[in-house]
């Protein structure tokens, strides 16, 4: 996760934020901008947010 804020509340955002804006799923987005997936979630699930597939961000 090398330039995304490590603050969790601040990651939630950009991540949400990039999500609703630019990509179709978690998996897209991670993909297109190499991130690891499991850690952007592991980081959120310690401030209790989880990703909705549905909804396509985390909540």
């Amino acid at each position: 996760m090398s330039n995304l804020p490590t603050d969790p509340m601040i990651l939630l955002s950009y991540i949400n934020t990039k999500l609703r804006d630019e990509y179709e799923s978690l998996n897209a987005m991670c993909e297109d901008l190499q991130l690891d997936e499991e850690a952007i979630t592991s980081k959120l699930s310690t401030i209790d947010y989880h990703y909705d597939s549905n909804l396509n961000r985390f909540m």
